[in-house]
């Protein structure tokens, strides 16, 4: 069967923050009015609402055009030909802090804008600075300047559960202030291929196009979301519908509060999800949890004593329910952090405390490796699948790298059958090839291809 995800974005081509997360997210019954005392959302809603905010950009987008072979032949001519189109976009947002003004949104929605600009409930328009973003989470963070804003308070997204009621609040198809509730219907989704560093929140409150950004909150008007994606062929509601955890979110925003950008937390181990065999042959009580196939050398995992074989079934007294969710979650938490996990090991529980390494350093331009590699900037990072390689981070258009088909966010995991954990083995292993073709083994997605080198 073909999946359909989609961000919630409505396109039209034209020719150190200190959030207070509060605890008890479970469901409770709907608020009653005063007046006929019947369930009603709205004494809640009244209060919540004007948190949400319509964010409309503008900005250009570049598009490729392959040249046809002829003119490359006779002229010369790169492969793609690149082309400037403007465009404008529509999405949501939330104000997370009205003192300072920061408004939370998917990257997505104000990536490549020129301008952005955020409508209130009582009709103001602002124009919003972007402090920071991080695609790989689809997280972006906006401040605006202006007084009398209302903020939504965070709710810990670890105490969600499923069933659990939830409301969306955003602007489909900028339709503002549309509200959809439901429940939550799964919790810690991955493997999804919406994102780089998945953990997502699953609901059936409809979610529809120009929702990206917008709010999933539970029943007291508490953040436990920001609302990402949808599945479905037709880009409509289907009743499945994703949210970035509200915990997640904050540990992104943080540090790019922090440092300007997200500096991802990396424990340097590779594995998989714990199935029933693994859980047998590891003498482990349960089939659930992040199984360590691979301790890399010198990383933050061997050096808290973290073994090949070990199961990690808890993160900071957190349930695990897979290498993905672990991945996702020690990524957001930042490099420097100290965390505890559970591990079982022979049949035994164990707590280990380890600080997390940076996953993004240090950074290289490419063009000191290769002249064929200029234009790309790289850092260490991982795969889709959370093993370790080296991330194209930036990509000048129209350079050399950017001409034999490598693309921002691929992943160079090999070079001439040889694999690249890091920069300095990609460095180490282009030097050794000197005067060779050399052929770069590349994950973009969960695709994996060659790039050849001449």
């Amino acid at each position: 069967m073909k999946q359909y995800f989609r961000t919630l974005a409505v396109g039209l081509l034209v020719g150190s923050l200190s959030l207070g997360i509060v605890a008890h997210s479970s469901a409770a019954l709907p608020f009653f009015s005063n007046k006929d005392e019947l369930p009603s959302l709205a004494p809640m809603l009244e209060e919540t609402t004007p948190a949400i905010v319509s964010i409309s950009v503008k900005g250009t987008q570049s598009s490729r055009q392959q040249v046809p072979e002829m003119f490359r032949y006779f002229f010369g001519a790169p492969n793609e030909q690149v082309q400037e189109r403007p465009f404008r976009g529509l999405g949501s947002g939330v104000i997370i802090d009205a003192d300072k003004g920061y408004v939370v949104t998917n990257n997505h929605v104000v990536d490549n804008a020129d301008e952005i600009i955020v409508q209130l409930t009582d009709g103001r328009e602002l124009k919003a600075k972007k402090l920071g973003a991080d695609p790989q989470s689809d997280i972006a963070l906006l401040q605006v300047e202006s007084e009398n804003l209302t903020q939504l308070k965070l709710a810990d997204s670890d105490e969600l559960r499923v069933g659990d009621f939830v409301v969306a609040i955003g602007n489909p198809f900028g339709l503002s202030q549309t509200v959809t509730s439901g429940i939550v219907s799964a919790l810690g989704r991955s493997g999804l291929n919406i994102g780089g560093f998945e953990d997502f929140i699953q609901t059936d409150a409809a979610i529809n196009r120009g929702n990206s950004g917008g709010a999933l909150v539970n029943l007291r008007g508490e953040l436990v979301g920001i609302n990402t994606a949808i599945f479905g062929p037709g880009g409509g509601n289907v009743g499945i519908g994703f949210a970035i955890p509200s915990k997640m979110m904050k540990n992104l925003v943080d540090q790019i509060l922090e440092f300007g950008e997200v500096r991802r937390g990396l424990l340097g181990i590779m594995g998989g999800d714990v199935d029933a065999g693994i859980a047998e042959a590891m003498q482990s009580p349960t089939n659930i949890g992040a199984f360590v196939q691979q301790v890399a050398e010198d990383s933050a995992a061997e050096k808290a004593g973290i073994e090949a074989g070990d199961i990690i079934t808890e993160l900071d007294g957190d349930r695990l329910s897979g290498f993905n969710e672990l991945r996702a979650k020690v990524a957001s938490m930042g490099a420097g952090a100290e965390v505890e996990l559970t591990i079982i090991r022979k049949g035994k529980e164990r707590k280990i405390s380890v600080v997390l390494g940076d996953a993004g350093a240090p950074v290289m331009a490419a063009k000191e490796m290769h002249p064929a590699l200029e234009g790309a900037t790289f850092t260490n990072g991982q795969d889709n699948n959370g093993n370790d390689g080296v991330v194209i981070s930036e990509l000048e258009e129209r350079s050399p790298a950017a001409r034999i088909g490598l693309q921002e966010d691929d992943v160079i995991i090999g070079v001439n059958r040889q694999r690249v954990n890091n920069t300095a083995d990609l460095t180490r292993l282009i030097e050794e090839q000197e005067g060779n073709v050399i052929a770069l083994n590349v994950k973009r997605g969960n695709a994996s291809l060659y790039v050849v080198i001449r």
